[in-house]
Order: C-alpha cells, then sequence, then structure tokens
C-alpha cells in the first residue's frame, strides 16, 4: 500500500513542515521558527489550497505534536494568502518519539563535554591515571 496515498493533504503539510523547518530549527536550537505559507503549498505540490495549508499550520494537533506557540501571523488581514507567514516558539523539548527509550536520548548528550577534555579516550585514560596515582599514595 502507497503511505502518500492514504495520507490527508493537511497530513502531507504538516509533514513538510517538520522535516523542512521545525527538525532542523530544533537540531540549531534556536528558539523560533518561522514558515512561509506560501513555500509550504509549493514544497507539498498543492496548488490554490492556501485555506488548507493555513489550517493545518495553525491546528492543535501540529502545535502539540511539535511543542510550538504561534506567536505571530504575518500576511493580510484575510489571513488567507501564500505571502502569510507563521513564527513559532519551543515550549520545550520535542517528545520523544514512539518506541524511544530514555538511553537511546541521552545518547550523545556529553559530546560536547568529552571534546573539550580531548576526547573520550584521552578522558578515561587520564580518569584511569589520576585513580592509580591515588591509590598508590595510601
Amino acid at each position: 500500500m502507497n503511505t502518500v496515498a492514504s495520507k490527508s493533504s493537511s497530513d502531507l503539510v504538516r509533514e513538510y513542515a517538520q522535516e523542512t523547518y521545525i527538525s532542523p530549527a530544533r537540531r540549531r536550537r534556536e528558539k523560533t521558527v518561522t514558515i512561509n505559507v506560501g513555500q509550504i503549498q509549493k514544497g507539498v505540490g498543492l496548488q490554490n489550497r492556501v485555506s488548507l495549508v493555513c489550517q493545518a499550520l495553525k491546528s492543535e494537533k501540529f502545535l502539540r505534536a511539535h511543542g510550538l506557540k504561534l506567536i505571530s501571523e504575518t500576511g493580510p488581514p484575510s489571513g488567507q494568502s501564500t505571502t502569510v507567514t507563521y513564527t513559532y516558539e519551543f515550549l520545550d523539548a520535542p517528545p520523544a518519539p514512539a518506541g524511544t527509550d530514555a538511553w537511546d536520548r541521552l545518547r550523545g548528550a556529553l559530546k560536547d563535554v568529552f571534546a573539550e577534555l580531548g576526547g573520550g579516550e584521552a578522558y578515561l585514560r587520564a580518569e584511569r591515571a589520576a585513580f592509580r596515582d591515588a591509590s598508590d599514595r595510601k
């Protein structure tokens, strides 16, 4: 079964926004992300579906799923145009995808710290040497 054919247009809009805007902004540790309706409509391959794109991007389903708060909406008063741009604020850490456990989410958590110390191996060597020195002094 073709999974794309089974998804609604709104789901495709939300998925495209997540993959193209939300996830990259989270990886860059940004506090906000801005999404333009026209870019989403074009990226998904829709025509004359501005209303659908606007509704999908303002839906509670989209906001809750990605831990977002809509903080601004720019564009014409009608709110229905390819020039409409939404700015969202990340509320907290993204929800953990189903099927991941705590250990998987911790993976790489101290990567920067170990890099500052010369890498994980160098850190362990230094800790072992310090331990041996301390036990030799006893």
